[in-house]
C-alpha cells in the first residue's frame, strides 16, 4: 500500500486540494497521513496552548471526517507549528512514497515565501506536489457551522439547533460542525471543565450521527470566536447563552458583535434550564 502525506492548514478542505485526494485514490491500494500544523491565533493577549492544539486536532477530525465518508483510508495528526519541521517529523514516522503540500496563492502564503516546498524536495528525495487552494474565494464542498457555548453547551436548544441545521434542505453540501467552548480562567480547572463540557455535546452530536469536532478557547468569548474564525472557514454561526438576565455574553452584547465582524449569519440560541449566573 502506497502512503501520501498531505501537508494543510488553512487551505484544508479546498477542492484543489480534495480533487489530488481523490485522484491518488483512484488508483487504489493508497492510504493517506494528514498532517496538520499548529497556527498562533491572532487574537487576544495570551496564547493558550491548549487551545491552539485543539484546533488543530479539530481541523483533523473534520477532515478525516469528511475523507472517511469518501471511503478512503486515512489517519492524521497535529504537527509542529513550523511547517518543515511537521512535514519532516511526519516523514520520519509514516515513511511516505510522496507528500502533497497546499497553500494559498503565492501572494497570500507564508509557507511559500519560506520555500517550503523545494526545501520539502531537498531534505526527503520525495516526490512532493504543490496544491494550491483558496477556500475564501472557491468555497467548501461541505457546509460549516460554528457553535460557540460554555455552560449551555450540552443543553438540548443547542443540540436541537445544530440538529435541525443538519437536516435542512436548503444546503445540500455535507455539514460539519466545529464546537467551540471558551475556557473560564486559564487555569487548570477551567481547562479540565470545558474540555468535560465539550466532550459532552461531541458525544451528543456522535449518537445523532453529526459530523463533529471541536475545541477549548480563549476565556472571552468573542476573543474564541474570532480565533475560531481564524482556524476553520465557517458558513453560520450558533451562539448558545442563558437568559438575558443571567447571560454575562448577552451584557456585553456578544452577538451583535460577532454578527458586526463576521458577517456572518449568526443564531442566538436562548438556554433556559440553568439556574447559573454565566452564559
Amino acid at each position: 500500500m502506497r502512503t501520501v502525506l498531505v501537508v494543510a492548514n488553512e487551505t484544508l478542505g479546498g477542492r484543489s486540494l480534495i480533487e489530488a485526494v481523490r485522484k491518488r485514490a483512484e488508483a487504489g491500494d493508497v492510504r493517506f497521513v494528514l498532517c496538520v500544523p499548529q497556527t498562533r491565533p491572532r487574537q487576544g493577549l495570551v496564547i493558550y496552548d491548549d487551545a491552539v492544539f485543539d484546533a488543530a486536532q479539530a481541523r483533523v477530525d473534520l477532515a478525516l471526517g469528511f475523507v472517511h465518508t469518501e471511503g478512503l483510508t486515512a489517519i492524521g495528526e497535529v504537527g509542529d507549528p513550523d511547517p518543515y519541521t511537521a512535514t519532516i517529523d511526519a516523514v520520519h514516522e509514516h515513511r511516505p512514497d510522496e507528500i502533497i503540500v497546499s497553500t494559498y496563492p503565492e501572494t497570500r502564503s507564508g509557507w511559500q515565501r519560506r520555500d517550503l516546498i523545494e526545501r520539502l524536495r531537498h531534505a526527503t528525495g520525495l516526490p512532493v506536489e504543490h496544491v494550491v487552494a483558496d477556500p475564501d474565494t472557491e468555497g467548501l464542498p461541505f457546509h460549516v457551522t460554528l457553535a460557540v457555548a460554555n455552560r449551555t453547551a450540552s443543553g438540548d436548544e443547542l443540540f436541537e439547533a445544530l440538529k435541525a441545521r443538519a437536516e435542512s434542505e436548503t444546503d445540500r453540501r455535507e455539514r460539519l460542525f466545529v464546537v467551540v467552548v471558551p475556557q473560564e480562567g486559564g487555569d487548570g480547572s477551567a481547562v479540565r471543565r470545558a474540555r468535560t463540557r465539550l466532550k459532552l455535546v461531541l458525544d451528543r452530536l456522535d449518537a445523532a450521527k453529526l459530523l463533529a469536532a471541536g475545541t477549548i478557547g480563549d476565556p472571552d468569548p468573542y476573543t474564541a470566536t474570532m480565533n475560531a474564525l481564524q482556524y476553520f472557514r465557517v458558513d453560520d454561526i450558533v451562539i448558545s447563552t442563558l437568559a438575558e438576565t443571567k447571560s454575562g455574553w448577552m451584557r456585553s452584547d456578544l452577538i451583535e458583535r460577532v454578527r458586526r465582524a463576521s458577517n456572518k449569519p449568526v443564531e442566538h440560541v436562548i438556554h433556559r434550564d440553568v439556574e447559573t449566573a454565566s452564559a
